[in-house]
């Protein structure tokens, strides 16, 4: 007995230490991928500026000074950043270094000239100190990216053009700030000047039409599945098909949005009322499901003290059991939202893999989401888009902490006034 139980408990301890082991490997290699992503990502949060002392030349802005929007917003503003580029480094002459000293501001600059002349007409005529976004590769060099001692043939700024850039940086012309930009901006083909606020904007407004569908048919078709309908064939083929819906790959529910939303009801393609037509349908299943298993584990006794005080059955259900369950079924609604925000697949069936620049005002308009902003940042060549490809992993994994957080709150709370 004393041998039986020496290996009994050998075996105890062996399989606390697989155990113990194997949680430690799932920590290790989650350290390790958060780790990479804020490694490669944490660098977008800053983007280089360039100062630059702008006359804005009421000749080449508005040489009849009518002061018109029409005529300001059509002005040659390139022009004026070239000026004042011109003037930093008045001994480059040559058309070919030209070219190359205007690469190193952004394609932004002009833009961010523009509407700060239409927000401040009067500044026509002045010389002004203006912060404006470097260009991408500019970037990269300040940031590490890009190797100074590098073959100037295996990297994308010549001798001439680092030159240029230390001599801004002894001015102090050249430094990192605070990138407002990737949160404010839309997608662009620049990596400068791209940000995930248009792809915020579209989770956001899919996510509402989500939930807003979502939520109260699922709880509603929990409550009559689990509490009145009756026991049958029928009711028996309903649970098979929703248990089996929730198994679907989301794909087929992408390729069931394209026929049924777009091509049959006609509504406009890439915008979040469709996307979140799509994700409620994905999300439906799970919502039930998790609704009827919290309504399951409310007390039968609670129930039938209700009905033996003379509550009626609906009353019984409203005002005792579903109270009771609703911390499981927000914390199945949350997770079934936490998966609908990092889906892809059915939203690039709708169309929602479109380059969007303008950030959308409605469930209408054509938007992209912050997965699909993701995937198309990740397929781009250019360096800057990869530390934005991380960076914006990180903002879609806050979210999802956030969203896990709030559910274990609401639990709670609904738990406390139980």
């Amino acid at each position: 007995m004393n041998k039986q139980l020496k290996k009994r408990y050998a075996a105890d301890l062996r399989f606390r230490i697989y155990g113990m082991s194997a949680v430690a490997m799932s920590l290790l290699f989650l350290l390790l991928l958060f780790v990479s992503i804020i490694g490669k990502g944490y660098t977008a949060f800053q983007q280089t500026a360039l100062l630059l002392d702008v006359y804005i030349d009421s000749e080449t802005i508005d040489p009849e000074g009518t002061r018109d929007r029409a005529v300001l917003s059509s002005a040659d503003f390139g022009a004026v950043i070239k000026q004042a580029m011109q003037k930093i480094f008045p001994e480059v002459s040559d058309r070919r270094d030209k070219r190359a000293l205007y690469r190193l501001v952004s394609s932004g600059a002009e833009f961010k000239l523009r509407d700060q002349v239409l927000a401040h007409p009067e500044q026509i005529g002045k010389t002004l100190p203006i912060w404006v976004p470097a260009d991408g590769d500019v970037d990269m060099l300040m940031k590490g990216s890009i190797a100074r001692d590098a073959s100037e043939t295996d990297r994308p700024l010549k001798d001439k053009q680092i030159a240029w850039i230390d001599h801004l940086i002894s001015e102090g012309r050249l430094k990192k700030q605070w990138n407002t930009t990737f949160f404010s901006a839309g997608d662009s083909r620049d990596p400068e000047l791209a940000g995930i606020g248009g792809a915020l904007a579209g989770s956001l407004l899919t996510l509402f039409v989500t939930l807003l569908l979502s939520f109260p048919i699922g709880v509603a078709a929990a409550v009559y599945l689990e509490r009145f309908a009756p026991r049958n064939r029928w009711t028996d083929l309903i649970e098979v098909n929703i248990n089996n819906l929730a198994a679907v790959p989301s794909i087929v529910f992408g390729l069931l949005g394209l026929a049924v939303f777009i091509n049959l009801f006609g509504l406009p393609r890439s915008a979040p009322i469709v996307g979140g037509l799509v994700l409620s349908l994905m999300t439906l299943p799970t919502i039930i499901i998790a609704g009827r298993a919290s309504l399951k584990s409310v007390p039968p006794s609670i129930y039938e003290a209700a009905l033996a005080i003379g509550a009626s059955q609906m009353q019984a259900v409203m005002h005792h059991v579903l109270p009771m369950a609703m911390p499981g079924i927000m914390t199945g609604t949350i997770i079934g939202m936490a998966r609908a925000l990092g889906e892809t697949a059915p939203l690039l069936m709708i169309g929602m893999v479109a380059f969007i620049v303008d950030i959308p005002g409605g469930i209408f308009d054509s938007s992209t989401v912050l997965p699909v902003q993701i995937f198309l940042w990740a397929d781009s060549p250019e360096r800057g888009f990869m530390e934005r490809t991380a960076a914006a992993i990180m903002v879609l994994l806050l979210f999802l902490i956030v969203m896990n957080a709030t559910a274990v709150i609401l639990r709670k709370r609904f738990e406390g006034h139980r």
